[in-house]
């Protein structure tokens, strides 16, 4: 097998194929815009054909749901959740029912360098760490392996991740007797901003500053929350720093330019109705127009149950919200990746020729890290 995948455009980075080669034939490496793709070493590879036939986005339909069927309004009663939550508290109260089970919780988080990655947990403290949004694309490393290896022990697990890394796990675990254990949560994705990009902000920021950056905050809720609200804040604190800084340029290129995703977000085989996981967790934006009497500045959850594991999930933890049944289609006008994928700009390509010339100028500048650099400012503005 020469590759996994025919373009680009084909390959989410979920790391199923790598996880599933009986050989260990593939390793998940960098490409020049910082996505991981499978890499095959040809001489351990046997071409059994495993890569392709586990590879979620080429066989999109067999680990998709056929569609939600009940979406419900969610807060967690207790405003200290909702606070410390990127909406309101909904994988706080379904991570919980996991860990009273004895089981284990596994989702996304920084790394001491601030890179972003999947981990485990298994107490409420470890689990805190995964709450809040990260915009960066997780390295999944070994955790589908790791799942299967709890699974098989017994354990019950929760996965939470972007809607193609759920779709990885459920094509990597299949129809396992051991997968009854096993409930997915995905979370609504806007898209893949390149991990590159982020490290090379973060070094922008630390010579902005002349300081190591200590802590990092995506949506922080010192702005109400809002949909005006959601693009707005990236927080981070300095070791010597007395207060928190507040700075945009990372969402500018991400949210509004576009120009920093994985080129498989344009064509998203998983930005539609049918989910590949249990519950879809998102905002439930607008919630003040359509039920005013549960909107909340501190955060509203939407919750869409996708299979009878999740709803049978929701009734066990339904007395941790208040909450109400909705019509299913009523969040689709808020979320528009229940409907199509974020459209590709024309400037993307140019994007990432004037970052390279950036990189050969940088020596004569002087620079650390290309955000700085005069003759770019579009990494920064």
């Amino acid at each position: 097998m020469v590759s996994v995948f025919s373009t680009r455009e084909e390959c989410c980075g979920c790391s199923a194929c790598a996880q599933s080669c009986p050989q260990q034939a593939i390793a998940m490496k960098a490409d020049v815009e910082g996505f991981l793709y499978p890499r095959i070493d040809m001489k351990r590879c046997v071409d059994c054909g495993i890569c392709r036939n586990i590879c979620p986005v080429l066989h999109d339909d067999t680990v998709k749901e056929r569609g939600f069927s009940l979406a419900y309004a969610a807060k967690h009663k207790e405003e200290s959740v909702r606070m410390t939550s990127a909406s309101g508290g909904a994988f706080t109260a379904i991570s919980d029912f996991v860990l009273r089970q004895k089981g284990v919780v596994y989702g996304v988080d920084f790394t001491e360098d601030f890179s972003v990655c999947h981990k485990r947990a298994e107490t409420a403290a470890e689990r805190d760490r995964f709450k809040m949004s990260k915009y960066v694309q997780s390295d999944l490393r070994d955790t589908f392996a790791e799942i299967k290896a709890d699974l098989v022990a017994g354990r019950v697990v929760l996965f939470t991740g972007t809607p193609c890394q759920a779709a990885g796990l459920r094509s990597f675990i299949g129809k396992a007797r051991y997968a009854g254990n096993l409930y997915i949560a995905d979370v609504m994705c806007y898209g893949i901003p390149s991990p590159l990009i982020w490290r090379e902000y973060l070094h922008y920021l630390e010579e902005k500053y002349q300081d190591a950056i200590e802590g990092i905050e995506f949506r922080s809720k010192i702005f109400e929350w809002d949909l005006n609200n959601s693009g707005k804040t990236f927080m981070f604190t300095t070791k010597k720093g007395k207060k928190p800084y507040v700075d945009n340029d990372f969402y500018a290129l991400f949210f509004l330019a576009r120009t920093i995703m994985r080129p498989s977000c344009y064509q998203c085989k998983f930005a539609d109705c049918r989910r590949p996981s249990d519950v879809t967790i998102a905002d439930y934006w607008r919630i003040e127009k359509y039920l005013p009497e549960i909107a909340d500045k501190k955060g509203v959850s939407l919750l869409l149950l996708n299979s009878v594991r999740g709803k049978e999930l929701f009734e066990r933890i339904k007395a941790d919200f208040v909450y109400s049944e909705r019509p299913p289609t009523e969040c689709l006008p808020e979320q528009p990746r229940l409907r199509k994928p974020v459209r590709l700009p024309e400037n993307r390509s140019q994007f990432w020729q004037d970052y390279a010339a950036i990189l050969l100028s940088m020596q004569v500048c002087g620079l650390q890290a290309p955000f700085g650099c005069y003759n770019c400012r579009l990494l920064a503005d």
